[in-house]
Order: C-alpha cells, then structure tokens, then sequence
C-alpha cells in the first residue's frame, strides 16, 4: 500500500451496514490535505484501486489550481494576470481563472463588497507576500497555452484569490474525484480545514469537528463543535494561523475589511458556515467575519445560513440553521 494511505473499518455495529475508509494525505496549495474515501462492505480491490485513483485526481486538480491561481508562484496564470493590472488589455486565459474572476466579481456583489479580491494591496503592505509584481514584466505562465482560451479583461489593480481558491480547488477535485468512484462510494475531502463532501456518506454520515480558536495551543484538538454533514461542505475563516506582527510592530490577520483597509477588528476571531458548494461557504464565512460580533448574528439568520462563530471572548454563536446540523456541542461556550 502507498505511503500517505490508511483503510480502516467504521465501528462495529450490527444496525448499521459496515463500510472500509481509505484515507490519503498530503500537502497542497500550503495547506494539509486529506481524502477519506468510504468504500462499503465486502471491500473489493476494486475499491480501494478506485479509491487511490479518486486521490490521484485530488492531486492533479490542486496541481492545476496552484499553477492557475497561486498568487504566490511566480509563474501562475495569477501573478501573470496581476502584473498587467490596470493596462486595460484582454488577454486569454484558462477555464479555472476565468471562472475564478467571475466567482469573486459575484461574490462582491452579494455580499456588498464585504468580499473583496482587491485588498491584495493591504495584504502586501502588511506584511504577507505573495510573488513580486511591482516593476515586473508579465512572465509567460506555466499553464499550458492550449489551456488559456477565454479572453478576460485585465482586472483594474491585483487580486487574490485567497479562501476562494482553496474552496474552488476542493469543488473540482470533488467532482473528479468523485467521477472516479463506482456508485454507492463517497468521499470527504479536507484542504487546510475546508471541508466537502460527495457521494454516498457512510450510513451515519460523516462528522466533522469545527476546531476552537479559543483553545490555548494550536495543536489542541479538542472541537467546540461537531458538525452532522452527508453531502456539501463546511469552510472556516480564522485568525488563529493566519496572523503575524506586521510592519508597524502591531498584530495583524489575513482578514481585511475592505471597508477600512486593515484586518477587520469586530470582535471575532472564527467564522465557520455550511453550504452547499465549499467555495460560497468560503465567501460567506468571511462576508460574515467581517461583519463583526454585533452584525453577524442578524445577517446570517436574515440570509438562512448555517453559520457558527466564536468571539475574542470565547464565546459561541450559532444560527438556527446551524443548530440543527450541529451533532455536539460544547454546551458551556453558547453565548
């Protein structure tokens, strides 16, 4: 068996039909990466070769979105794209950047600019680099030319694709991967604590803890809450990892409030929703951070989302639509 692979049984339990669950791991896009395939019972090779298979797409899939859409590559599609912004020039690019420039100009609009791909800026100013773009000619991407079909217009000023990314490469290394497997298998899929699932969940579902940002060590694993998810995804903006001394000695996140130009400062500190499409529970996770602890409630159940947070007090809210997708709880925190 490959290194990086695990096959395990569910729990024993004469109600409920037994299922194996292979398990991969790795690294992608900077961030851990996990496949846990369920493959029911009797577990054939077949499932397992399928399995691994489902993996291989996985891999290739974040391959391509790291080369489309890193902004941290020197060689992506992205920095390309970035380094003739404002030159007003159409210029063709690959199916993944262009749904990318539509997914984040959409999600300006229905959000009221709270998501903004255009605080690339303040995320340089502040301390988090991506590839250089000032002064630099526009290098010939690595994305193979024949890929790079759709004419775009050169957005105004630099963007990053940041959490929308990651929650695209989890969408279409789902669907591949999930083209892979034989009917009556489903798969998990976890890139840096975003989450999707896909096919058939194991017949209890999956579970899927929310980490508490609260919790003195970032290594403690303990959830402050367990999710219930078949199908859809679960995406988390936080500044527990994400956050440094910036340049002027004060601290500083990845969250920036398009409104202000700096990280947003309301009061939270996690955000997680659930969705069904892990890029928009991306979008909405962070629309809502930046709303803060006195707006997020009020907008979220306004919007029917299931959204969790906790604030810089430790405390946990929830909305009604998250209660009942909520397996566990930890009762004390509810704020």
């Amino acid at each position: 068996m490959p290194a990086g692979v695990a096959v395990q049984a569910t729990p024993d339990d004469a109600t409920v039909p037994s299922d194996r669950l292979a398990s991969f791991w790795g690294r992608a896009l900077g961030s851990s990466l996990r496949l846990t395939v369920r493959i029911p019972e009797p577990a054939a090779d077949a499932g397992l070769a399928a399995a691994e298979q489902a993996w291989t797409e996985v891999l290739a899939e974040f391959d391509a979105v790291d080369i489309a859409l890193s902004r941290f590559r020197d060689d992506s599609e992205l920095t390309h794209l970035n380094r003739l912004a404002g030159s007003g020039r159409v210029v063709r690019v690959s199916r993944r950047l262009r749904v990318a420039l539509a997914a984040i100009d959409r999600a300006g609009r229905i959000t009221g600019n709270r998501f903004d791909a255009s605080v690339l800026g303040v995320l340089e100013r502040i301390g988090e680099h991506g590839a250089a773009l000032d002064g630099r000619a526009p290098t010939r991407p690595a994305v193979d030319p024949a890929e790079r079909r759709f004419r775009v217009h050169v957005p105004p000023v630099p963007v990053d694709m940041g959490g929308i990314g990651k929650g695209l490469a989890l969408r279409w290394a789902s669907e591949r991967a999930l083209a892979v497997l034989p009917e009556g298998m489903g798969l998990l899929l976890e890139a840096g604590g975003d989450i999707v699932g896909r096919g058939t969940p194991p017949a209890e579902g999956w579970r899927v803890g929310i980490e508490d940002p609260a919790a003195a060590s970032v290594t403690d694993e303990d959830p402050v809450v367990v999710v219930a998810l078949d199908v859809g995804a679960v995406a988390t903006s936080s500044v527990r990892v994400r956050n440094w001394i910036g340049p002027d000695g004060e601290p500083v996140h990845h969250l920036v409030d398009p409104s202000t130009g700096a990280p947003a400062r309301g009061g939270l500190i996690a955000v997680t929703v659930a969705a069904a499409d892990p890029a928009w529970a991306e979008v909405w996770s962070k629309a809502l951070f930046i709303l803060g602890r006195t707006g997020i409630g009020e907008d979220a159940r306004a919007r029917g989302l299931a959204a969790w947070w906790v604030d810089d007090a430790g405390r946990l809210g929830m909305t009604p639509e998250a209660r009942v997708r909520t397996a566990w709880v930890v009762e004390e925190r509810l704020g």
